[in-house]
């Protein structure tokens, strides 16, 4: 007996040491300091001719010195679908942001001036999700309520009358919307 809640204890303290030892996450092809992913030998595969145009809707807040997952996610689906053998020119992908998440957008020196002097974590990413194509859309109506002018905004950041017309418009074009 006393065996076994030995061999119960060792197992239950080697478990910390298991999951620690899981599979290695990755970044890139595209994005190679955001956007990690695994590996997956999926059962639904991707058809050759597959376009994906894909809507985020971004809400939540960093915070503060981190970056914000929710952004990080357009960097993570585009490096999955390009790993995957989809060309990057077949993906279209949009960030709609509003709410508190607004100031995720902001350009550094405003960010700073915002936060007490907090550098931001999250330029970085926008600056290379806009390089890269991928569409950044404020809703107006969260940045006029939040005091966000469009001079404090990173470059290339779109500003929408409201995030319900850029959604609106956006499933126009064919884009939908990512439920995450």
């Amino acid at each position: 007996m006393r065996r076994a809640a030995f061999l119960l204890s060792a197992v239950v303290a080697l478990l910390p040491a298991v999951a620690i030892a899981g599979p290695a996450a990755r970044t890139g092809p595209v994005f190679t300091e955001y956007g990690r992913t695994f590996a997956v030998e999926p059962d639904m595969p991707i058809p050759a001719d597959a376009e994906f145009k894909v809507a985020f809707d971004i809400s939540a807040a960093a915070t503060p010195g981190e970056v914000n997952r929710h952004v990080d996610s357009a960097a993570r689906f585009i490096n999955m679908q390009v790993a995957a053998g989809v060309p990057r020119e077949r993906i279209h992908v949009a960030l709609v942001v509003h709410g508190p998440a607004g100031a995720d957008l902001l350009a550094p020196e405003a960010y700073a001036a915002r936060s007490g002097g907090t550098t931001s974590a999250n330029a970085p990413l926008v600056r290379a999700l806009l390089d890269h194509g991928v569409r950044v859309i404020l809703c107006g109506q969260s940045a006029t309520a939040m005091g966000l002018a469009r001079a404090d905004l990173i470059p290339g950041v779109e500003l929408a009358l409201s995030a319900m017309t850029a959604h609106a418009l956006l499933q126009q074009d064919g884009y939908t919307l990512n439920p995450f």
